[in-house]
């Protein structure tokens, strides 16, 4: 293979590589040679630090097992969210009586950030995991349940009215039509909803951890240590970028058939 189709082949993953690059050469000039280095620590020391965490623990454990009990609180919460959100939007995109009572309900809760639901979450589930399952599964659940709706009311209508008369049940003209119709639409929500409650995961373990990507935030903020927090920044924009791909790779595989009719 040439140079020149080399290039071609791999120019997003090329232009990816050069602005990173670029980015970590002027935070670095920028720390060394201005002032702004005495609140912005090399990207050298960052990342340096961060190769380290993985043999040296932060607090009790090292790297790997922050990211792992992050991504476990991640990893339920999603789930759960995506089985109520899915069920939630469903329900109120195909049902005009679902719709006319929970809607109103979801369109109340929406606009409360996770955050604000922490004290309550330590007063119904305590200081454990299920307080922080909660608010990561806030932050998942309103994506999902949204794209889901959109999906299942904009599937074509004459179809639907095609198959009934056709003489389709409502059984098989929602698993036949509209369930398939709106997987693009959920998978959408979802691809936002595991970044969102990756980003929850920082708020989530504020409350009474001992462990986790979040942790190493709240508690370089607690005792000063810029380079801990910026080293916890960095594990969290590593593995939400991994999600993300990982998420729309399996869209892409899954959602086949939409893909080539676009």
């Amino acid at each position: 293979m040439s140079l020149k189709k080399f290039v071609d082949k791999n120019i997003s993953v090329i232009m990816t590589v050069l602005a990173f690059a670029s980015l970590l050469i002027v935070w670095e000039l920028i720390s060394r040679f201005t002032k702004a280095g005495l609140f912005l620590p090399p990207a050298s020391l960052i990342l340096e630090k961060f190769i380290v965490s993985f043999k040296e623990p932060i607090g009790k454990y090292t790297m790997l097992t922050h990211i792992g009990v992050s991504l476990y609180r991640v990893g339920v919460a999603f789930g759960l969210s995506t089985v109520f959100g899915i069920a939630l939007g469903v329900s109120m995109g195909y049902s005009k009586l679902a719709e006319a009572i929970l809607k109103p309900i979801f369109e109340f809760i929406r606009p409360i950030p996770p955050l604000a639901w922490i004290p309550m979450s330590i007063l119904w589930f305590g200081l454990g995991d299920k307080s922080k399952f909660f608010i990561i599964f806030l932050g998942c659940f309103c994506f999902i349940t949204v794209n889901t709706y959109e999906g299942t009311k904009n599937v074509d209508k004459t179809l639907i009215g095609a198959a009934r008369m056709l003489g389709a049940s409502e059984r098989q003209v929602f698993f036949d039509i509209v369930l398939p119709s709106s997987v693009p639409y959920i998978f959408a929500g979802l691809q936002i909803a595991v970044t969102a409650g990756w980003s929850a995961v920082v708020g989530a373990e504020m409350v009474h951890s001992n462990e986790g990507v979040g942790w190493l935030i709240v508690m370089g903020m607690t005792y000063g240590k810029t380079v801990q927090i910026m080293v916890g920044m960095l594990a969290i924009g590593l593995v939400g970028f991994v999600l993300a791909t990982g998420m729309a790779k399996l869209e892409r595989r899954l959602c086949a058939w939409n893909n080539q009719g676009m």
